[in-house]
């Protein structure tokens, strides 16, 4: 007892002097809401001169506060199953496909039935062995860098040093990149084949097709999340 005794003062001690070294967390409501009024001005502001800029401006704002509140994140729906198990984002990721592919597929095809020029053609790009390697390259550089394009900015807004430096050469590998375009479309990116499924498989098999695609994806992510779980 003698030694449980001399003990507790110790641990009283500790604890209350691991209380004080805890620094309080700041209350941010109030910079937010400034800096909510001001980013809200400046929207008005760039709306009087152009209102697709504003419209812009604001969407930019709603999308940055979706992503950090939702934590949703490219990179982490293709490494997390490598490197934890985890499948949520990858799931979160190929539903928003599901619903993006659906509308985009609206749009195109109520354009073709109208006889009007179908939107977004000038995206449908050859796909080659450029392709792949482009894509491979790229997934590295997100892993090592934390983020993708909108994880990075978004993670820019929050202060992390590291991607405002992801940050900073993402701009000079895409100025480096738009210099010496046209090189590698000429020389590399047009020898590959232009694929438009519904040139392939007709209106209906093509949304068809992507649509089985998603979903046997979907259902692979999901086992594998379980897999130890079946084991």
């Amino acid at each position: 007892m003698g030694d449980t005794d001399a003990a507790a003062p110790k641990i009283q001690r500790s604890s209350r002097s691991s209380s004080r070294s805890r620094k309080k967390k700041k209350n941010q409501i109030p910079a937010g809401i400034v800096v909510g009024v001001v980013l809200s001005v400046l929207g008005v502001i760039a709306g009087i001169s152009s209102p697709r800029l504003a419209l812009f401006w604001f969407t930019g704002i709603f999308f940055g506060f979706i992503l950090q509140r939702s934590r949703f994140c490219f990179t982490a729906s293709m490494r997390d199953p490598a490197l934890t198990g985890s499948t949520t984002l990858t799931r979160a990721v190929l539903i928003a496909f599901a619903i993006t592919s659906l509308g985009f597929w609206a749009i195109k095809y109520g354009a073709h039935l109208q006889g009007l020029p179908i939107p977004g053609q000038s995206h449908v790009v050859p796909v080659s062995l450029a392709t792949a390697v482009g894509s491979f390259m790229f997934g590295i550089g997100m892993v090592i860098a934390g983020g993708c394009a909108s994880g990075t900015l978004m993670r820019v807004g929050e202060g992390f040093i590291m991607q405002i430096i992801s940050l900073f050469f993402f701009v000079i590998g895409s100025l480096w990149g738009a210099h010496d375009f046209g090189w590698w479309k000429l020389h590399v990116i047009s020898n590959g084949k232009t694929v438009f499924l519904p040139d392939v498989f007709g209106w209906g098999g093509s949304i068809v097709v992507q649509m089985l695609i998603i979903v046997l994806l979907f259902i692979a992510a999901d086992k594998w999340e379980h897999r130890k779980d079946e084991n």
